[in-house]
């Protein structure tokens, strides 16, 4: 058993009844917040994601104490040990060892939940959008990933003297797009098939891209905690290496993993082909010392161009609706909020670093905009509010970083509010800017883009 210390004064079967309520009831928590939170965000049109993040903000550390992550050193609420122990007959002093011990299970469920995630992310690419609309897209988005790293990065070491990792990472936190968000807005206002939306959805691919190769460098380079210019130099080529062979395969091996999917016979055999891939993935990503979640996206750029792409996101999507949302809730659960506690003299720090991380990450984004060329006739303020919102995106870099606990609880708390700022920010304006005007004519994207104008991660 897990406890030796507790069998002298606890039966056997008392302690398995413990652990199976504890991780019942945590279960429990997780869903009935998120979906509560989830469905009232999803009618104001707003991603389901940030629901859950305030779910476990809620209900974790820095709100109820009952979803406590171990390492936050939150003390468990006693009605949590109260119901555990009544019903197992257990003292309720002992439900919180008991609740640190079997927590690793949760967390294990939470990264399978960040790498379906990320998998999904890779396989609604739209890589032949990107190549669409060329070299646009890609001025736009290599500026909207360069301004706000650089500026946030130097910003936070040199003013506020930000530990440099910790900088980096927080800097890399505020050059994601969130597509889902931006095609959604200009689906229904109908700009989605004009110039700006084009290069909006094609720049928001790369950047994600882009976003996931840097976070997934700045992982490693934490891990072992040097910043010597040789290791950084090996870990760039390997993930450009990683990246442009998995772009590569995305384009060649599309027909033997379909012949692999096609001599699975048994049920589920798209599911399972699928997992087999990403797992192989994220193998290789992290024997070469890069980040499994590179790894999981990557497996989702392969698998994008598969002829049983479409039935491969149904089953895939179930698993992020469930596993995801565990994810989500961990990472508010804990977060501590007191931070950026305005009445407390101590906390106002934080609160400055997340107002000039929010100024950083909208003047990166829209200054993004005017880095279209050409002569065609483009609404630059459209382009760069299009980039604006980080929404899931930058949810799933904040998630990165707490995993790894790369950051403070001042900088997770400043990037979450960078993330919600941004994310409720950017369709209130775009609404504004585009009200009342005509969308102007403009190359149309592909037809299977404008039939799910929400093309990009999908998330609950």
């Amino acid at each position: 058993m897990l406890f030796p210390a507790l069998l002298s004064e606890i039966s056997s079967h008392d302690l398995e009844v413990a652990e199976t309520l504890v991780g019942v009831l945590r279960f429990i928590l997780i869903f009935i917040a998120a979906r509560t939170l989830s469905e009232f965000l999803v009618r104001f049109e707003l991603p389901t994601i940030l629901g859950e993040l305030m779910a476990g903000v809620i209900i974790g550390a820095s709100g109820l104490h009952l979803l406590v992550p171990p390492e936050t050193q939150v003390h468990l609420s006693a009605a949590f040990s109260d119901v555990v122990g009544g019903l197992a007959h257990i003292p309720p002093d002992e439900v919180p060892e008991i609740y640190n011990e079997s927590f690793g299970a949760l967390s294990s469920v939470s990264n399978l939940g960040l790498y379906s995630l990320l998998f999904l992310a890779g396989l609604e690419s739209e890589l032949e959008e990107l190549m669409a609309v060329g070299a646009q897209a890609f001025s736009v988005a290599v500026v909207g990933v360069v301004l706000p790293f650089a500026l946030g990065t130097i910003g936070l070491m040199s003013i506020f003297h930000v530990d440099a990792i910790q900088a980096i990472f927080a800097g890399a936190s505020m050059t994601a797009t969130s597509i889902g968000i931006t095609a959604s807005v200009f689906s229904e206002l109908g700009y989605l098939r004009t110039r700006e939306g084009q290069i909006v959805i094609g720049a928001a691919v790369l950047d994600d891209i882009l976003g996931i190769v840097i976070l997934a460098i700045v992982v490693s380079l934490a891990a072992g905690g040097s910043l010597d210019i040789g290791p950084i130099v090996q870990l760039v080529l390997a993930a450009v290496v990683f990246v442009a062979v998995a772009l590569l395969l995305s384009q060649r091996a599309a027909p033997a993993f379909d012949w692999m999917i096609d001599q699975l016979k048994a049920p589920g055999s798209k599911l399972v082909g699928s997992y087999l891939l990403l797992g192989a993935s994220c193998f290789v990503a992290t024997a070469i010392g890069l980040e499994a979640a590179l790894g999981a996206f990557a497996a989702g750029l392969i698998a994008s161009t598969s002829k049983h792409r479409h039935e491969i996101q149904v089953a895939v999507t179930p698993i992020v609706s469930l596993f995801a949302t565990v994810f989500f809730v961990l990472v508010g659960a804990g977060m501590d909020l007191s931070v950026i506690n305005p009445s407390d003299p101590s906390s106002r720090s934080a609160l400055v670093i997340a107002a000039f991380m929010f100024l950083v990450a909208i003047v990166g984004k829209v200054a993004a905009g005017w880095a279209v060329f050409g002569k065609e006739k483009t609404n630059n303020l459209v382009v760069g509010l299009g980039m604006l919102p980080r929404g899931e995106v930058g949810l799933i870099f904040l998630g990165l970083g707490t995993a790894a606990n790369l950051l403070t609880p001042g900088l997770e708390a400043a990037i979450l509010l960078m993330v919600i700022g941004t994310t409720f920010l950017a369709p209130v304006l775009l609404r504004i800017v585009l009200k009342g005007k005509p969308p102007e004519d403009g190359d149309s994207v592909p037809q299977e883009l404008v039939a799910d104008p929400t093309a990009g991660p999908s998330v609950p």
